[in-house]
């Protein structure tokens, strides 16, 4: 049932763990399927490195699982990639990580402006990397933490917790994983080179305004 996607999920796991965005079991990914609305999801404390297509659970946006084959649970986290998914029809993946200059940000509750243009990928419609209260995992009060920060931007911080990134794409959702570790990076050191002060950021209008340069012409065939 639903083998690519399920390819699929196992790939944005072990591209997450390759770029250092998780480590051993932690965090966990999804992807939807567009035709029959199920969720694809990795399971609970398996290493992302060992992950088969066999071991992605399918479950409907119920919670209720489809199909486990190799009899592993979902990631005890699912409920909140479910309600992503109910709160935001218009995405297909979602990217739970917990690297670190990102998750330290979480832990102070700390939203990450938009110091460099590049977040305007990020669909950041404050101009910042917004932080989700806490929640205890695997709980319902996770779940619902997220739904409203996930309304307001593509990448978001949990508190105390880690990072979601969610896109239409599942590499795209990693790759904007990637980019909040960056985002959080940059803003860490532009804090330590400036005494601790605020850098600032883009305002949301000027991140939105980004459009690919109109001067560029391609030359019609012969």
């Amino acid at each position: 049932m639903l083998e690519r996607q399920k390819q699929d999920v196992v790939e944005m796991a072990q591209k997450a763990a390759a770029w250092g965005l998780c480590k051993h079991k932690a965090g966990n990914s999804s992807v939807r399927d567009s035709e029959t609305g199920y969720v694809l999801v990795t399971p609970t404390t398996v290493d992302k490195n060992l992950l088969t297509p066999r071991d992605i659970v399918v479950m409907d946006l119920q919670a209720n699982v489809i199909e486990a084959q190799s009899g592993l649970r979902p990631t005890s986290e699912c409920l909140m990639h479910l309600e992503i998914y109910k709160t935001r029809p218009d995405i297909f993946a979602v990217s739970h990580t917990h690297s670190i200059y990102a998750t330290a940000f979480a832990v102070l509750a700390r939203p990450i402006p938009a110091v460099v243009y590049e977040c305007a990928i990020l669909n950041l419609q404050e101009g910042v990397i917004p932080v989700a209260p806490y929640g205890r995992p695997g709980t319902p009060d996770l779940s619902n933490s997220v739904i409203e920060p996930i309304k307001r931007a593509d990448a978001i911080l949990m508190e105390r917790h880690g990072a979601i990134a969610v896109d239409k794409s599942p590499y795209e959702a990693v790759l904007k994983a990637a980019y909040i570790e960056e985002m959080a990076e940059i803003y860490y050191h532009a804090l330590l080179i400036n005494g601790g002060r605020d850098p600032g950021g883009f305002a949301a209008a000027e991140l939105q305004q980004w459009a690919y340069p109109s001067q560029i012409k391609f030359k019609s065939p012969a």
